[in-house]
């Protein structure tokens, strides 16, 4: 196994796309990573992606949890990626605040941050509150000074001039200075973020920020890590659903594990990567235990302003799965795409869908 899974990433398959839903059943156990799609674009020194890293520290024994986050690092510091980490995209007043949370499935721990300001690699700091303390989330400033204290380098400004650009760009085009009144600030702000990415300014997948890695490895242990620097240019102090438990991240060691991107206030409200989890705990697949979490949202999705024309959701919210026999689906509200890394190598999947289409009209 481990030998067929290093061949393949020799092989140089690493941005091999498929163009089909795959869900996978497996006979025994075997080593996966899931992930966002990002995590199979930022590379590391070795050229290697984050499910790339992970799978293959997962085949030389170590930590699952460690092998997670040592994947997503290689996304928190790429500055070209302007949903996690460091290139992250600001809040409104132009500062970086960034969240995570870590699940160890076969410990039962967990930890998180949210409104961290000036740590690159947040994750790090979540897998700290998880061995460190007695607690599962440290926010704003006291994260920050117990990443201090706990030897992370603290920096002023994460921003980098391509995130600061594109915050100049947002703040150009909805001239704030006139704050005609709230309702129309706050619409002309959506607005003019969703024309950004529809005119590729902005990753149109990451909008909402983030990267969710799940893995697991032969002896069935299985880990999550979610981070992210959140809605792009939200109100500053805003946290989504990637820090908390049950939401953006959910691992449990005898059933399995689900983390999501997407619009984050969504899935908060549906708890949705528990409901994910129990569900396969009760026998369900994870394909669809992913849909039933897709349909509860959008169920729960009935003021107009996130409704499109069809009366569906006008955002996406994806799905990553993982249970405890290797078997993994990728679902979304709308098509999206995911990574994997298995003995086939790095692979960049598409999800299964709820709708077709996009969300907007």
């Amino acid at each position: 196994m481990a030998a067929a899974g290093v061949g393949a990433l020799a092989s140089g398959s690493l941005d091999a796309l498929a163009q089909a839903p795959q869900i996978l059943t497996a006979s025994a156990v075997k080593p996966l990573v899931i992930s966002a799609a990002n995590g199979n674009r930022s590379k590391d020194a070795e050229g290697m992606t984050c499910v790339a890293r992970a799978y293959k520290m997962i085949l030389e024994g170590a930590d699952v949890l460690d092998a997670v986050i040592a994947g997503v690092n290689i996304v928190e510091l790429d500055p070209e990626d302007t949903s996690v980490g460091y290139g992250g995209l600001p809040n409104a007043d132009g500062v970086v605040q960034l969240d995570a949370s870590v699940m160890h499935g076969p410990l039962k721990r967990a930890g998180g941050v949210a409104c961290i300001e000036g740590v690159r690699t947040p994750s790090l700091v979540a897998k700290k509150v998880m061995e460190e303390t007695d607690h599962h989330l440290l926010v704003g400033k006291g994260a920050q000074v117990f990443a201090r204290n706990m030897g992370f380098k603290i920096e002023e400004d994460l921003l980098t001039e391509k995130s600061r650009k594109l915050w100049m760009e947002w703040k150009r085009r909805t001239d704030p200075q006139h704050y005609p009144d709230p309702k129309s600030r706050s619409e002309a702000r959506m607005r003019e973020r969703t024309k950004m990415a529809m005119e590729g300014l902005l990753d149109g997948d990451h909008v909402f920020g983030t990267i969710n890695c799940n893995g697991i490895n032969a002896r069935g242990e299985i880990c999550g890590v979610t981070t992210t620097s959140g809605l792009a240019f939200k109100i500053p102090g805003r946290v989504g659903d990637s820090p908390i438990l049950g939401a953006g991240l959910y691992v449990d060691g005898k059933a399995g594990e689900a983390g999501s991107t997407g619009r984050g206030e969504a899935n908060l409200f549906s708890l949705a990567s528990f409901l994910i989890v129990e569900s396969m705990r009760q026998g369900m697949a994870p394909k669809d235990a992913g849909m039933l979490a897709l349909k509860r949202i959008a169920a729960n999705t009935v003021e107009k302003r996130l409704l499109n024309s069809r009366g569906t959701p006008n955002f996406n919210v994806t799905f990553y799965v993982l249970n405890t026999r290797s078997e993994y689906a990728g679902v979304a509200l709308y098509a999206s795409r995911f990574a994997l890394c298995g003995a086939d190598g790095p692979q960049t999947l598409a999800t299964e869908a709820l709708y077709p289409g996009k969300p907007e009209d």
